[in-house]
């Protein structure tokens, strides 16, 4: 199963409380909701794309709770969001080792050796093995080497504050780009697959 994780940040990384002012205040953060201004009909398309091709979807354990909160009520909906009904219909997959029984159907929780179950599912299972939000697992998942594919949605905003998907001190990553594009509300999309570590020279050499 191909791994790709699909991230909306702000031109300075920062990922926390996109999805409006009382999102997630964690840490005092007082400026959610940045996404709205910027995202356009080509960006939603884009995504809603991204979303239909996902074979399963793979979340941390606070980012499951807000996806299962938001779109799993939507279930009953046949004519709801599409990115509702690719959520609701494939299988989810939640890193926990304290959620016992997920609320939202179609829900398997990995618990105990993560590490094992992520190889598991890429060596055995086809598709695409989707990652939404998830900053924590993200990162975990980068610095095992378990990523295929990274895909960023960069809005046009600098926030100053907030958590950002790469900490200041982290492991290093060499990117290959595959596909950049923006929207004319000015997202950037930017897809790139890890290429192993950087190459460190003097930049006259």
């Amino acid at each position: 199963m191909k791994l790709t994780t699909v991230t909306m940040t702000t031109v300075d990384g920062v990922m926390q409380g996109l999805g409006g002012p009382e999102e997630n205040r964690v840490g005092g953060f007082e400026r959610g909701g940045w996404q709205r201004h910027a995202w356009d009909g080509e960006a939603g398309a884009y995504l809603n794309e991204v979303y239909q091709r996902a074979d399963a979807f793979l979340f941390g354990r606070w980012t499951f709770e807000v996806f299962a909160g938001y779109w799993g009520g939507m279930a009953a909906d046949p004519d709801a969001n599409p990115i509702a009904v690719a959520l609701n219909k494939r299988p989810k997959y939640v890193a926990s080792n304290s959620l016992a029984e997920p609320r939202w159907a179609h829900t398997t929780v990995l618990s105990g050796d993560l590490a094992a179950a992520i190889r598991e599912l890429k060596s055995t299972a086809a598709g695409e093995l989707q990652v939404h939000g998830s900053g924590a697992l993200v990162r975990w998942l980068l610095a095992n080497q378990f990523v295929d594919e990274v895909t960023l949605l960069v809005c046009p905003v600098i926030l100053g504050q907030g958590t950002r998907l790469f900490p200041e001190n982290g492991p290093d990553v060499a990117l290959e780009l595959v596909e950049s594009r923006s929207t004319p509300g000015g997202v950037t999309i930017q897809v790139y697959r890890p290429n192993g570590r950087p190459r460190y020279a003097r930049a006259d050499s």
